[in-house]
């Protein structure tokens, strides 16, 4: 199966979210520490193929990926991270804290690029989401996530509707 350079991208960068709510270490040196050693991303990029790693560089050249894309979720996700998280917190079952730290990267991602990133459909956004939590999250997880950004985006669509009043 064919991965976007989008997609993989995203994959990237959940990764590296996660990572960054483990350490706390800057996601900006995060990813200049992952992209830095090609064995990790050769890995990486065999593992996310479902490859085994005795062929990781023909995997890294099969799949390319949007650094614009990765630049942009990996500086603003951390930088909104406070106001991603007060919308993830009105349509989670727990508190944000016992959320799994896989499927809090993934909600954040998600939800980043529903608030925020007006060039990507809602639809496209949870649907991804949903398939990096089936690749990297817990089982059965990727409902979970799939629920808590779909209400995120009827919210935020509901709240960017302005209303249409009649002409006089």
């Amino acid at each position: 199966m064919m991965v976007t350079p989008r997609t993989q991208a995203r994959r990237y960068a959940a990764l590296a979210l996660y990572q960054w709510r483990l350490t706390g270490e800057d996601p900006t040196v995060i990813k200049r520490n992952l992209l830095d050693d090609p064995q990790w991303l050769d890995a990486v990029s065999a593992s996310l193929a479902g490859e085994d790693e005795d062929h990781p560089r023909e995997a890294r050249e099969r799949f390319n990926f949007n650094m614009e894309l990765l630049d942009q979720l990996l500086t603003g996700v951390p930088a909104r991270v406070t106001e991603i998280d007060a919308q993830l917190e009105r349509f989670l079952d727990r508190p944000i804290g016992q959320v799994d730290p896989v499927e809090l990267a993934i909600l954040r991602l998600g939800a980043f690029e529903i608030l925020y990133s007006a060039s990507v459909p809602d639809r496209v956004a949870i649907n991804e989401a949903v398939e990096l939590t089936k690749l990297l999250g817990a089982y059965e997880g990727h409902k979970y996530v799939n629920g808590v950004l779909d209400k995120v985006a009827r919210a935020h669509a509901a709240a960017t509707l302005s209303p249409v009043l009649p002409k006089p």
